[in-house]
C-alpha cells in the first residue's frame, strides 16, 4: 500500500473510532486512560480540563501513545500512534471542537478551564481486518 492510500485507511480508522486509550509519562511510568477523539487529517485532538493529571505529565513529557479500534472478533481496524502532545488554549480550535456532551464539564467554549490536547503523530501502526501491519512515519 503506498502512504497516500495508508493515510485514507489511518484516517478512516481515525474517524470510525470516537474514543481511544491515551498513555502520557508520569513519573516514568506509563499511564493510561480512556479519551475521546476528534480529528481533521491526521492532526488529533482531545479534550481535557487544563488542571488535569494528563496536562502536568505533558508538560514534563510530550511523549504520547494512543490505541484505537479493535473490537470482539477483531472488526475494526486497529491504530497504534505514537506521538507528541501540545496543550493548546486555540480559541478557534476551541469553538470548531466544542459540542454539546462537553457541557458536563465545561460552561462554554471559552470556559478558561477548556484546552485541547494537539496530538502530532510520529509513527503510527495500522493493522487492517485481515491486513498484515503497515507502518506510516511522519
Amino acid at each position: 500500500m503506498n502512504k497516500t492510500d495508508l493515510e485514507q485507511h489511518i484516517i478512516q480508522a481515525i474517524e470510525d473510532n470516537p474514543y481511544c486509550s491515551l498513555a502520557t509519562v508520569e513519573g516514568g511510568k506509563p499511564k493510561a486512560r480512556y479519551m475521546a477523539v476528534y480529528n481533521d487529517g491526521l492532526s488529533i485532538y482531545m479534550a481535557t480540563n487544563r488542571c488535569t493529571h494528563k496536562v502536568e505529565e505533558l508538560e514534563d513529557n510530550p511523549n504520547v501513545s494512543l490505541l484505537l479500534g479493535y473490537e470482539s472478533g477483531g472488526t475494526k481496524d486497529l491504530l497504534e500512534i505514537e506521538g507528541t502532545a501540545e496543550v493548546s488554549r486555540n480559541g478557534e480550535l476551541r469553538k470548531q471542537l466544542w459540542n454539546n456532551n462537553m457541557e458536563k464539564w465545561f460552561t462554554g467554549p471559552d470556559d478558561p478551564n477548556y484546552v485541547i490536547l494537539d496530538i502530532t503523530p510520529k509513527r503510527i501502526e495500522y493493522t487492517g481486518k485481515g491486513q498484515d501491519m503497515q507502518v506510516w512515519e511522519a
